[in-house]
């Protein structure tokens, strides 16, 4: 009877290995095929001695890489692909070559799709889950040879496929091995009784879509190919299978427990385990004896290094098995002491109620696409770190197991998502969510992710998925994942505040409903997963999401919607860059166009201007006023784990934005979440009685190199004013006993001092400046009211280049021009009608004997008129572009608007016209303002143009493209600002008021109100001085 059981389970082994269907990919209850199930990410070694040192086992003799170049045939139709290719004497003579890991579409081999909602094939093909087309279902084919040394004959030989999109089925020497789904985690084949010695064959084939895209409906680009390494691994009979080590802290968070869960083979007699700390040392070691291949374990550790994302302690397990005569494998894992929980409607880690600053992040690289390099991860990560992030969420899929490793080492809070989003399928009753034949899918996604990443101490949060709707299978998902790994909360915003949630985490909540959450008096956090959508110019108002955060103790912080864009490289003909998106690459696939472009950091990872704003909000270091006339500060530590010892206080005395006296404090007591009062070095005879503004400047520097952050850095920052620049008390028009003249001719009329010549065409504008021998104005220009800027990608969201199209090119219909000269001045009035938007604007110009010229640009408006609001009031002009320079007093460095300027600190720059435009926008767009000025001059190489003042603080710039061409609501669809090219003209925008950029989100929401420009009366006073060569 054992005889005849044994031979019918070797016959359904040999059945299971050698057959496949070819319906597995529309199969919704066959994910995968003689896949070994998941284990954590432990790493592998020969050797105990190997294990303890360096992290990383790809030098072990028992571990081959596959990836490089494989023979490849692509087919753009499901029903076209080779059926007999993995066949040991196919000819593959006539196919391309491919590198693996790479992805197709960035090869050649059909082109990228962006959608944002809906699947790849939207337009095309019907959604009828779980069919998917033939049609353009592109499928790729891949073989190549490998060999097995001699040595690893008589050990189990495994595949690893680390990713593969949509889905990949395996033969080696012509034998069918098996067949996985979801393409963000590795499929693990067991090929030890297909592979011989010396040469062998492996053969993939992926389709582009299967059934399991139903549920990769992510906002991404739409990509196809193996993602991620190739690997083959010979394993000891005796081994260990698996390892989950789960610390535990006491109720005082100080003491601990390592509790570990092991699985083996049935060969492995014993295991000697050691849990060893960053230096090496042993803290703890045991050794255990399977029984059925399980043994458990703990360890007691006294006080141990916690780990968090401020203190990333780590410890390593280092585990040996024996099959009872010699040690046959080493393992290590690192682990570390860390708590996860929600307690008191607070998410508490190591007991603490952090402040989650994060943001999402997708696995993109500009030119590789889904193929992340080790260099790119740390890339990000130092970013991060340089920017004050303190948390990733992977959306929508978990990431490569290396970043799991780095956020664990460099300290970062990991949201680990599930690689489920069937947002194409809606909400409601169609929500795969409910729908019974992708409750092993979901499941399946879930429980994978969990026994993959369970041991990393940066994963504080499990997320069963992303706009997937809502039903029975999450909810036994969440069932699941607390049975089997109660560790840490669980979370799923369409959850909404129902029970399978641990968390509320909406998606862009405003600031009403999160104040209204936070007064609630909640029992669970409120930790936004997607927030401050930072698509294009954005980020307006992100600084009162974190005054709400800061003032509500449940409310703990959020995930910007994302971190950088996913726009994909290429060089214009003139060198520079562009970021293609979505409708770029052909007129016939969906495509939701640039909204797959909503980082702060560019694809290329240089920070956008709004990066700055999200330092400024997430640094963990303040200082306010105690008494500035006293030189002293408030420093305020908002870490929780960490004092100031490693850093360094700098500060200025800066006078009317001049920096007259500076210092340094070397050490810095401040200990977590305390505040202290530090006495700076300035005195108030330091202080110039004469001095229009006079601000105290503060930073927090490194003073010791810190991983992926350098000495000297600046990790936080804040400009305290003592006394503030009196703008209405500073304008005023010079005097000037030199006479002027007013001359009236056909076509202009003319204001003439001693060298200079001011004129006003027909229409009321000034056209020409010209003093001596410098002229002002480019050809062609006048200096003319302006209500309208391109608009930004928020602005199109809100469709405002329709809402406030009256404004684009308002009429104005002069109606008056009068002029006179009064008191040694000139005085022109030039009167208009604006019928299409109810308003009448007049415009007085006082100009003296120098050319200076004072104006006054009012506007009175219909009170009952229902126009709506206008993006800006002020002027424009243009200048010849040899005038190549500003320099400003005002915020700075980086562009600011009235909503997004927490980060720019007032003071005078100097900088370039060609760099004031944010060339790493993705499309034109409104760019290059400074707000808060007190003066703005446009200058060229030897300091002569013009500057401009105003009675209030204004805003301006000085770029080197015109609003027209930067304007994507009017033209050809698809812009980038690589293609912006310079002319011969500076293009000069000031203004008494602009709209700020919002962040709400990026396809409705408005700026507060407060930072809106309503219909009303207006009245800009500023001063146009010419500025002349000494």
């Amino acid at each position: 009877m054992k005889r005849l059981s044994l031979l019918i389970l070797t016959s359904i082994a040999t059945m299971t290995l050698s057959a496949q269907s070819f319906t597995e990919w529309s199969d919704p209850n066959v994910n995968e095929i003689n896949r070994v199930p998941m284990h954590a990410s432990f790493k592998i070694f020969d050797s105990a001695d190997k294990a303890a040192g360096v992290y990383c086992d790809k030098s072990n003799p028992y571990y081959q890489s596959l990836n490089g170049t494989w023979k490849f045939n692509w087919v753009e139709n499901a029903d076209q692909r080779p059926t007999d290719f993995f066949v040991v004497g196919y000819n593959d003579k006539g196919w391309a070559d491919l590198e693996v890991p790479g992805m197709w579409e960035m090869n050649g081999y059909g082109d990228p799709i962006y959608v944002n909602v809906g699947y790849a094939w939207r337009g095309n093909f019907r959604n009828d889950p779980p069919n998917v087309p033939t049609e353009q279902n592109h499928v790729g084919s891949y073989r190549r040879t490998f060999n097995i040394p001699a040595e690893w004959i008589g050990r189990d030989i495994f595949l690893n496929i680390g990713g593969a999109d949509s889905n990949v089925y395996v033969w080696v020497n012509g034998k069918f091995v098996g067949y996985s789904e979801d393409s963000k985690l590795g499929a693990r084949f067991d090929l030890t009784k297909v592979v011989k010695a010396g040469e062998n064959l492996i053969a993939l084939q992926i389709f582009r879509f299967c059934d399991g895209s139903y549920l990769e409906d992510q906002d991404k680009w739409r990509l196809s190919g193996i993602t991620r390494d190739v690997t083959l691994e010979a394993r000891a009979k005796a081994r260990m299978i698996d390892l989950k080590a789960i610390p535990e802290l006491d109720s005082e968070y100080k003491n601990a427990k390592l509790n570990i869960d092991m699985s083996f083979t049935t060969t492995a007699k014993n295991a000697e385990v050691k849990l060893l700390d960053a230096a090496g040392n042993v803290v703890a070691e045991s050794k255990v004896t399977p029984v059925k291949g399980k043994a458990q374990l703990t360890f007691d550790v006294e006080n141990p290094a916690k780990w968090s994302a401020e203190t990333p302690n780590l410890y390593k397990v280092v585990a040996t098995v024996s099959d009872g005569k010699t040690t046959t494998e080493a393992y290590a894992q690192r682990v570390g002491f860390r708590s996860s929980e929600i307690k008191g409607g607070q998410l508490l880690v190591n007991g603490q109620p952090v402040l989650i600053k994060g943001a999402n992040r997708h696995e993109i690289d500009p030119v590789t696409g889904f193929v992340m390099s080790r260099e790119r991860m740390i890339q990000d990560i130092t970013v991060m770190k340089q920017f004050n992030l303190n948390a990733v969420r992977t959306c929508h899929y978990p990431d490569t197991p290396e970043w799991y490793d780095l956020c664990d080492e460099y300290g970062l809070y990991v949201v680990d998502e599930a690689n489920i989003e069937s947002h194409g399928m809606g909400y409601g009753e169609h929500t795969l969510a409910k729908n019974p034949l992708f409750a092993k899918a979901h499941l399946e996604r879930n429980s994978r992710m969990v026994e993959r990443d369970k041991n990393h101490p940066s994963v504080i949060i499990w997320s069963m998925g992303n706009e997937a709707g809502m039903g029975p299978n999450f909810e036994e998902c969440y069932r699941w994942i607390h049975a089997n790994e109660p560790s840490r909360p669980v979370h799923y915003e369409q959850a909404g505040r129902g029970e399978f949630t641990d968390i509320v985490c909406p998606m862009y909540a405003d600031y009403n409903w999160c104040e209204n959450y936070s007064k609630s008096n909640p029992n669970r956090p409120l930790i936004q997963c997607e927030y401050a959508h930072a698509m294009g110019n954005s980020l307006g108002g992100f600084k009162e999401y974190w005054d709400l955060i800061r003032k509500y103790p449940h409310y703990q912080g959020g995930f910007i919607w994302d971190f950088m864009d996913q726009g994909l490289m290429r060089y214009e003909t003139d060198g520079k860059v562009s970021f293609n998106y979505g409708g770029d690459y052909n007129n016939y696939d969906a495509t939701d166009n640039s909204f797959n472009n909503n980082g702060f950091i560019a694809a290329d990872r240089r920070p956008h201007a709004q990066a700055y704003e999200v330092k400024r909000q997430y640094q963990s270091i303040w200082t306010s006023a105690a008494d500035l006339n006293a030189a002293t500060v408030e420093v305020y530590n908002e870490n929780f784990f960490t004092d100031l010892k490693a850093y360094a206080l700098c500060w200025e005395l800066m006078q009317d934005g001049v920096v007259t006296k500076a210092g340094r404090i070397e050490s810095l007591d401040v200990a977590p979440q305390q505040r202290k009062q530090i006495k700076l070095g300035y005195t108030s005879a330091d202080i110039c009685p004469k001095a229009k503004e006079v601000a105290v400047n503060v930073r927090y520097e490194l003073k010791e190199k810190k991983p992926l952050l350098d000495i000297g850095y600046v990790v936080a920052e804040n400009q305290l004013l003592m006394k503030e620049y009196d703008t209405k008390a500073e304008f005023a028009l010079e005097e000037s006993a030199r006479p002027v003249k007013i001359t009236r001719f056909e076509k202009a009329t003319a204001v003439e001092g001693y060298d200079w010549i001011i004129s006003f065409d027909r229409e009321g504008y000034i056209c020409q400046m010209k003093y001596g021998q410098m002229d002002l104005m480019a050809e062609g220009a006048t200096l003319r009211p302006n209500f309208w800027r391109a608009p930004t990608e928020n602005d199109l969201g809100a469709r405002l280049q329709y809402r406030y199209a009256a404004w684009r090119d308002p009429q104005l219909r002069r109606t008056g021009f009068d002029y006179k000269v009064e008191n040694g001045v000139a005085v022109v009035v030039a009167s208009y009608d604006m019928p299409t938007v109810k308003a009448k604007l007049q415009l007085t110009y006082t100009i003296n004997g120098e050319g200076q010229i004072k104006v006054e640009q009012k506007m009175t408006v219909d009170k009952e008129a229902k126009v709506s609001e206008m993006f800006r009031f002020g002027m424009r002009m243009e200048l010849p572009a040899r005038f190549s320079r500003v320099e400003y007093y005002g915020r700075g460095e980086v562009e600011n608007y009235v909503d997004r300027k927490s980060c720019a600190d007032l003071g005078i720059y100097y900088q370039p016209v060609s760099e004031q435009y944010c060339e790493t926008y993705v499309r034109p767009q409104e760019s290059g303002t400074r707000s808060d000025l007190r003066y703005y001059n446009v200058e060229d190489t030897a300091g002569a143009g013009l500057s401009i003042k105003a009675e209030t603080a204004f805003s301006a710039s000085a770029i080197a493209y015109s609003i027209e061409n930067m304007d994507v609501s009017v033209g050809r669809a698809q812009r980038h600002s690589g293609d912006l090219k310079a002319g011969d003209k500076t293009y000069l925008c000031f203004d008494l008021k602009q709209m700020g950029l919002g962040c709400v989100n990026s396809w409705g929401a408005m700026p507060l109100p407060q930072y809106r420009v309503p219909y009303q009366d207006y009245t800009f006073n500023f001063i146009i001085t010419p500025q002349r060569n000494l």
